[in-house]
């Protein structure tokens, strides 16, 4: 049995979340992660915004900030250069890492700043009612969207790609054991590190768009998804309407802070 109490603050349990929510999957999965790493819980910082996936800082032992909607990267950014050894990791929804923190989240990308962002992509501002949000899929129906969403799907990992990320990967809540090793291939990179993890909210987005119980949503991303190696292997035609799960993308680039700080040491010297 992994120790999973040992970084929890149950005296803030029971949690808030939906039944059938991923939300509880991708924690699971991070804590498996943080110790696999073997990160001390006094080195990890995790900053979130507002949303359902925000809320996940309230219930674990770490230094953690809940911060203001959408402003969790930039929080974060501080926090890393003010304390550059820590471990910051930014917990997120596809809302608010993508909306209204949308600008913080390119920019962070293209500093190549070290942290790892995990977005918890269920395509629905899930906490504030359901509203339609930079990931709902093209005709899927929000409250603000009742006759289907008129605008085309973010994708965050090729916006993070194109950003200029250091390490990029996606995977889904039904993959809970491949995500805990891609959370910690994301900690241990050197630059800005993101996780995308496809998430059912069965409540706001589930619900509305009758795509059944959490079961059912879980079961299509076992059923639609396919590992990046075979999704290089086939045609266009065959990936369409899949999920390409796995490391999307790996390089070396220089980091922000060492970068800023040789900087700060050039400037000493004039």
């Amino acid at each position: 049995m992994f120790p999973y109490e040992k970084y929890l603050r149950k005296d803030k349990f029971p949690h808030i979340w939906c039944t059938g929510c991923g939300c509880g999957i991708i924690l699971k999965a991070m804590l498996r992660a943080i110790d696999r790493a073997k990160i001390s819980k006094d080195d990890v910082a995790i900053v979130s915004g507002i949303g359902c996936s925000s809320r996940t800082p309230g219930y674990i032992d770490f230094n953690t900030l809940h911060t203001h909607h959408g402003r969790a990267i930039a929080f974060a950014t501080g926090l890393k250069l003010a304390r550059p050894k820590l471990k910051v990791i930014v917990v997120s929804g596809d809302g608010d890492a993508t909306a209204i923190g949308g600008n913080h989240f390119i920019h962070a990308a293209r500093r190549n700043l070290a942290m790892t962002v995990l977005i918890y992509n269920n395509h629905i501002y899930g906490m504030t009612g359901g509203q339609v949000s930079p990931t709902t899929p093209f005709g899927r129906k929000a409250s603000t969207a009742p006759y289907g969403s008129a605008e085309p799907a973010f994708d965050i990992s090729g916006l993070a790609i194109a950003a200029g990320a250091s390490f990029v990967a996606r995977s889904t809540c039904y993959h809970a054991t491949q995500l805990d090793k891609l959370i910690e291939k994301a900690l241990l990179k050197k630059g800005f590190s993101l996780i995308e993890v496809l998430c059912p909210c069965p409540t706001y987005y589930g619900r509305p768009n009758r795509l059944g119980n959490a079961v059912d949503m879980l079961m299509y991303y076992k059923e639609n998804s396919i590992p990046i190696e075979t999704a290089r292997k086939i045609s266009e035609e065959e990936r369409a309407g899949k999920i390409t799960i796995g490391v999307l993308h790996d390089i070396e680039r220089p980091e922000f802070c060492e970068e800023y700080f040789k900087l700060v040491e050039r400037v000493r010297k004039i």
